[in-house]
């Protein structure tokens, strides 16, 4: 019998191999547990090359480190059906362990197929050698080869089974694993190996035709380690770009739900919006639709918010009214919602098992707003003026039940403050024109309800015009001509205000651009700007636009801001102040020295221009203190550099004098009124010209 020996180098990089090809496949198994789709099936016929290469690389180096005194070869076809059954095998195990389940009786099954297939490959690489006599192979030995690859056969496909999820310290729990079944896969091999027995005289057939092993096992060595390495490292690169792609999806679905809560919610006080509160009203109305019941609707607006907000600043308002809304939220089921709809406005809705529950609610808010609030070691008193509707009862719509909620709340400040009043039929009135009006505030914009009035303003010395102030008004098709106070409120109140604004800008460019083409270039058209427009993000994005689609000249556009609404939050306000400034527009701090104002912030603002408001105006003549601010005003303006314009000027008196302090341009109805643009041009050469003094 010839006896055959090993080369030990070859041995331990058949195991090294049977290692790698282990910790591969386990790998792979990851992969193609969390791909989905085409990527399944890509996953899978590229683990199974791998890893069946990686197999058949162990047993091809493991027979080439056998050696016996004849010259031995390898039969190509064979070899080559060896090679395509253990990635057959491989392609069956990979599968197996892709179900969602593995039984015992399914793993069992798997492991006789799969360590079926390995004996396969095995044996069949043996045959390729094609000894003359046959080889003679131990009994014991040849089953004991086929019971060890069934063994490991199951042992693989259950780790495989079980480590295919990324779980922490996965990797390492691998690395083991592929240890474990390296040696299994070895074992099988070389206990097969042990059990071919070669008859003295025997003779290799396939060594003068076939492969020859002179420096097969390095060609061998160095393929498998390509596949392997190249595998196993496009299943790292895909794993972490899943895991990246994985936190990036997080970060995004993150985003998306503070995107969400910021939509939907006070900024301020965290407490749900009006866009959040409708929603919550339908969905109570539903509700009561559907299983019976009641719910009280209580429109909460604060007495003697504006006095402190003025005398303390907005920093210490703000902070009152997130107290408020702690105070309110307090002791609330979490069936009921608190809101806050704007300024110093609350609305709660409270689910009721009996429609007389609302007054205990009501009386129980309103007593909460009473008590002192301690706010930076002052003590501030405030009080709550609470409005109830009830449904079913009081409406059917939500905007219907909020008009007649604010209709009960104004019925209560009216009737001393500090206390609750409930919806009746005769403030029915009111609310239903408010509704009726906000109906046809929403037409009005679609219909092309509304018009600029233009009111000219003229140099104080020279009495020439140097422009004019654009005036909203909406001619309304049954009340005739409306003025902004009729309606702006209501439109802030909706939002509405934002559309109505951008249609505002966008006319008054327009019509600059016809009168700038007339030869007016030092002419400004000045436009208004409510709170909640220059609060909307898209402002300077709708400026820019109004600028751009009528080609007219950034300095020819002057926005009017009130000073509250500038010190509101002056940080912000500063932010897009200097965008405006930044892209040429002219800024006008309106109704100057009716707000709470500090220079600090003043002198920061990118401002152009101050202008008196008209309450100051009216009275100089008899009152020496508006005498005395609108001489300060001035003096202020011209330290800081700024035009000064002062409008309500009703008599000469009043405009001789604003002209002798220095005021740059004058407006108001002794110089012209405002009217349509058709008729501005014809009247603007009939005016009264101002008087230099």
């Amino acid at each position: 019998m010839l006896i055959g020996s090993y080369s030990l180098a070859l041995v331990f990089i058949s195991l090294c191999v049977a290692i790698l090809a282990s910790y591969t496949a386990l790998d792979l198994t990851g992969r193609i547990a969390t791909a989905r789709g085409w990527a399944v099936h890509l996953w899978m016929a590229g683990g199974a090359l791998a890893m069946g290469v990686g197999i058949w690389s162990m047993h091809f180096i493991g027979m080439l480190a056998f050696r016996l005194p004849i010259e031995l070869g390898y039969d190509g076809p064979l070899t080559l059906l060896s090679l395509l059954i253990a990635i057959l095998s491989s392609g069956f195990a990979l599968w197996l362990v892709s179900q969602p389940r593995l039984p015992a009786l399914q793993l069992a099954f798997g492991a006789l197929v799969m360590g079926a297939g390995i004996s396969a490959m095995h044996y069949c690489g043996m045959a390729a050698l094609k000894m003359q006599p046959g080889i003679d192979y131990d009994p014991t030995l040849f089953g004991a080869s086929l019971a060890i690859a069934v063994v490991a056969s199951a042992a693989a496909l259950w780790i495989a089974f079980r480590l295919r999820r990324n779980t922490p310290y996965v990797r390492l729990a691998r690395s083991g694993a592929a240890v474990i079944m390296g040696l299994a896969i070895v074992g099988m091999h070389y206990t097969g190996m042990a059990a071919a027995n070669f008859a003295q005289g025997s003779f290799c057939g396939a060594a003068g035709s076939g492969l020859s092993g002179k420096g097969l096992d390095s060609l061998v060595l160095v393929t498998s380690l390509a596949v392997l390495s190249i595998a196993l490292l496009i299943s790292m690169l895909d794993a972490r770009l899943e895991a990246r792609t994985a936190m990036l999806a997080d970060s995004l679905s993150q985003a998306n739900r503070e995107l969400t809560h910021l939509a939907l919610h006070d900024t301020l006080t965290g407490l749900p919006n009006r866009v959040l509160l409708a929603d919550r009203i339908d969905q109570a109305m539903h509700k009561v639709m559907a299983e019976g019941g009641c719910f009280a609707l209580m429109f909460i607006d604060l007495d003697g918010f504006k006095p402190v907000n003025d005398a303390f600043g907005h920093h210490m308002g703000d902070q009152l009214l997130r107290e408020v809304a702690l105070r309110l939220r307090d002791g609330l089921r979490s069936q009921d919602t608190l809101a806050r709809i704007g300024g110093d406005e609350f609305v709660l809705l409270v689910q009721l098992a009996e429609p007389d529950d609302a007054l205990q609610v009501a009386s129980r808010q309103v007593g909460l707003i009473s008590r002192p609030f301690r706010l930076a070691e002052h003590e501030l008193q405030i009080s709550a003026s609470l409005g109830i509707v009830l449904y079913p009862g009081n409406g059917q719509t939500a905007e219907e039940l909020l008009m007649n909620a604010d209709a009960a709340m104004y019925h209560a400040k009216g009737s001393g403050k500090n206390g609750h009043s409930f919806f009746d039929a005769s403030m029915n009135s009111n609310a239903r024109k408010q509704l009726q009006l906000l109906q046809d505030l929403r037409q009005a914009l679609e219909q092309r309800q509304f018009r600029l009035y233009y009111q000219p303003k003229f140099d104080a010395l020279k009495g020439t015009p140097v422009g004019a102030e654009a005036l909203l008004r909406w001619e309304h098709p049954e009340e005739g001509l409306l003025l902004p106070d009729k309606f702006i409120a209501l439109a802030e109140k909706t939002g509405l205000i934002i559309a109505i604004g951008d249609w505002v800008l966008d006319e008054a460019c327009r019509q600059m651009r016809l009168w700038y083409e007339q030869g007016y270039q030092h002419w400004r058209i000045a436009v208004n700007l409510s709170a909640l427009q220059f609060c909307h993000a898209g402002l300077v994005d709708s400026v820019a636009g109004a600028l751009a689609r009528h080609q007219l000249p950034a300095n020819s556009l002057t926005l009017e801001i009130t000073e509250t609404t500038a010190m509101s939050d002056a940080d912000a306000s500063m932010a897009v102040l200097q965008k405006l400034s930044d892209m040429g527009v002219d800024l006008s701090i309106d109704d100057f020295g009716t707000g709470y104002s500090s220079l600090m912030y003043l002198k920061r603002l990118p401002a152009n221009e101050l202008k008196i408001d008209r309450g100051f105006v009216r009275d100089l003549e008899h009152d020496t203190d508006d005498a005395a601010i609108v001489s300060a005003i001035v003096a202020l303006g011209q330290a800081l550099g700024l035009r000064i314009v002062a409008e309500g000027v009703e008599t000469d008196m009043q405009q001789t004098f604003l002209t002798r302090l220095g005021c740059d341009s004058l407006q108001g109805y002794l110089l012209g009124h405002p009217l349509p643009a058709e008729r501005f041009m014809a009247d603007i050469g009939r005016l009264k010209q101002p008087v230099a003094s």
